[in-house]
């Protein structure tokens, strides 16, 4: 006996043949590569956008440290003036009278005596707060000198606190 070849319907009857379609149950899960691509194009859009502001809303932030450390280190000269009428150290003509503050992560800070009388405060950037830098002498006169990028100002009337050099 010879063996019998099975041919399909779809052949015999000249039709080209498909795979029968699969079930609905047995659909493919998942995302496409088209899918993820656009959403990890979206993320990166805003990523670029926020991290810029996200960047100069730490910095404002930093800017505190600096100006109140200065504030409180005047009135510490002053009353230090009213007790010894000097701003300079006990036995010094070179070293100010109260100890300077410690260095933060973001500023240092430094005084210098002109004269028995005066002296100038000044808090200079470290970091990321590199380029900024304020100062407050012995009559309450506030400066600051920024070279950082977008924010880049001098003012000799205030603490600049914003980008744009406004005075607050």
């Amino acid at each position: 006996m010879t063996p019998v070849l099975a041919v399909p319907l779809a052949l015999s009857s000249g039709l080209p043949w498909r795979a029968p379609a699969r079930p609905a149950t047995c659909a493919s899960k998942g995302f496409t590569l088209i899918e993820l691509m656009i959403t990890v194009a979206i993320v990166a859009i805003l990523a670029g956008v926020a991290m810029p502001a996200y960047t100069r809303y730490i910095m404002r932030g930093r800017i505190p440290e600096a100006t109140a450390t200065l504030a409180a280190w005047q009135i510490k000269m002053e009353q230090w003036f009213q007790d010894t009428r000097s701003v300079y150290a006990s036995g010094s003509t070179s070293a100010c009278g109260v100890s300077t503050p410690t260095a933060t992560s973001s500023f240092s800070f430094a005084c210098t005596p002109s004269s028995s009388s005066s002296y100038q405060l000044k808090a200079t950037g470290l970091g990321s707060m590199a380029g900024f830098a304020y100062t407050v002498d012995q009559d309450g006169n506030k400066t600051s000198v920024i070279t950082a990028s977008g924010w880049a100002a001098t003012s000799n009337s205030c603490w600049i606190t914003q980008p744009g050099g406004q005075c607050p």
